[in-house]
């Protein structure tokens, strides 16, 4: 075992899954910001994905191939798996079991024989044993993990928002899917009355605030083996949501129920085509709520901000302007 004088040393050079997304991107800016040097596994052609490339190492390749993982992960001092997807697309071999699984335990295992101890896996609020195949394979990977001779920490993050930097995010899909929508926006209920439409609830959680607390947990032994679990300061719910969005764009958006119950058969039928705009994984979970207190970003000297109209302010820039800034 890595003895607690070797353990306050923080790692210099950190391997990082999942770089060229929309969190990935806020963590090599954060790595690069507190001196850590990102070793990153990009397909060929995502290059030009990574703003500060010239202080990156690259390693073209995908996460199925063993022999690329293995090349990030030699000489690296710490790990950060943060490949993660919200929808399948089998055809295009982008499945649930593929990256949660099968990618995460592949890069565990390659920082077992490497003899990369510290190892951070990006997971997700609200998984479970019997949740949906999003949940499952969370879980998975993090039991995978906790099974191990590594110094792993998990985060479960809820929601997450921000500038996306042209990439997809939650509170710019909904305020391109319903806000902009000339349609009213759908107040989701379980039930066949409406008494509780909209009223499930959420925790947002920055981006810079997670990628913050990723570096923070990589300088702090304390969080090893720790399951961390990161909300924003406030608690909305759905309909909060959605009026706070629409208050950024200067709007008063219609809201009507709609029952979940219509919208899940829709979804049993249409939503193996990718153009359809929901699965019903995606409305079982969104009825189930994702619900966390910031108390474990604050432990760690981070400040969470809230889903304010001011932070929301990137939703009122042109996509180009979103990009760049």
């Amino acid at each position: 075992m890595t003895n607690e004088t070797e353990r306050k040393s923080p790692p210099q050079r950190i391997g990082l899954f999942g770089g060229t997304g929309f969190v990935g991107s806020y963590m090599v800016d954060a790595l690069i910001a507190n001196d850590f040097h990102p070793v990153l596994l990009v397909r060929e052609g995502s290059e030009q994905r990574i703003d500060q490339r010239d202080r990156c190492t690259i390693v073209i390749g995908e996460i199925g191939d063993g022999n690329a993982v293995r090349r990030v992960v030699e000489d690296c001092d710490g790990l950060i798996y943060n490949i993660g997807i919200l929808r399948e697309s089998p055809s295009r071999g982008i499945t649930y079991e593929r990256l949660h699984v099968e990618g995460a335990c592949r890069t565990m295992d390659a920082a077992t024989v490497a003899g990369v101890r510290r190892f951070l896996l990006m997971s997700a609020n609200g998984v479970k044993a019997d949740g949906t195949g999003y949940q499952r394979t969370k879980l998975r990977a993090e039991r995978y993990l906790q099974n191990l001779d590594l110094d792993w920490t998990i985060f479960r993050p809820s929601v997450l928002f921000g500038n996306p930097r042209g990439r997809m995010e939650f509170a710019t899909q909904l305020s391109t899917e319903i806000i902009d929508s000339p349609l009213p926006a759908p107040l989701f209920h379980a039930g066949l009355l409406p008494l509780d439409a909209g009223q499930f609830r959420m925790s947002p959680v920055h981006v810079n605030d997670v990628a913050a607390v990723f570096v923070k947990a990589l300088q702090d032994p304390q969080t090893i083996g720790q399951i961390l679990h990161l909300g924003g300061p406030e608690t909305l719910s759905w309909r909060e949501i959605l009026t706070r969005l629409a208050e950024v764009k200067g709007r008063t958006k219609l809201m009507l129920p709609v029952p979940a119950l219509g919208v899940t058969a829709a979804a049993a039928l249409l939503d193996r085509f990718e153009h359809f705009p929901i699965t019903r994984d995606q409305i079982r979970m969104l009825l189930e709520g994702n619900v966390c207190a910031p108390d474990e970003l604050k432990k760690l000297g981070i400040e969470p901000k809230a889903f304010s109209t001011e932070a929301l302010q990137y939703l009122d820039q042109t996509p180009g302007d979103r990009a760049a800034s």
